[in-house]
């Protein structure tokens, strides 16, 4: 059975995904010129989207990485968000770039931006491939965007679902009934599906 067979609709096609990336590449680059900025990827969606992002750069940058834990109450995020990875090196006077792949209901993106605060970092940014702009519940600023999407749940390019479809080259949304047929199932780090209903 091929993964093609459980997609729905292709949402973003991979030659706009690789237009989008070169484009914040150098949005980044022109913005960060004479400074070393660090990408802070959040685990594991954004790893896809963090190594195209880094080659796009032409200034120097460096690497780091966090993994939180988001839960779910229904189908609605309740906000408790645990850190399962913390950053291996100290971001105190550094000028930092969260790369995230989807920011959904802002929840868990808050709540890291609150605490990388607390370690005094020259400046904080946010990098996002996707924004759910529908179903935001908390403000959080995004100043690098890749797209805005609809309320519909994708995968593909880093994203998954129970695991599976990370390795498409594009964002896609799956059928209903794929989803549908799991319920509490795991994904991976920062990502719970609940009663059926992926929550990010």
């Amino acid at each position: 059975m091929s993964l093609q067979d459980d997609i729905d609709e292709i949402l973003i096609p991979e030659e706009a995904l690789r237009a989008r990336v070169r484009e914040l590449g150098q949005k980044i680059s022109q913005d960060y010129e004479g400074k070393e900025p660090l990408l802070v990827g959040i685990l594991t969606g954004s790893v896809l989207f963090v190594s195209d992002l880094m080659r796009h750069l032409t200034i120097p940058c460096q690497l780091d990485f966090l993994a939180t834990s988001s839960y779910a109450e229904g189908t609605q995020s309740t906000g408790v968000v645990r850190i399962l990875k913390d950053l291996d090196q100290s971001i105190e006077g550094r000028h930092v770039i969260i790369v995230d792949d989807i920011i959904d209901t802002g929840f868990t993106m808050d709540h890291m931006l609150e605490m990388l605060k607390t370690r005094y970092p020259a400046s904080l940014k946010v990098c996002a491939l996707l924004d759910k702009a529908p179903r935001r519940v908390r403000y959080v600023p995004i100043d690098y965007k890749g797209f805005v999407i609809p309320d519909k749940f994708v995968v593909g390019y880093g994203l998954d679902y129970a695991g599976r479809y990370r390795n498409l080259p594009f964002v896609c949304v799956l059928k209903p009934e794929i989803y549908g047929q799991t319920r509490q199932t795991p994904t991976a780090p920062g990502r719970t599906s609940v009663e059926g209903s992926p929550v990010r």
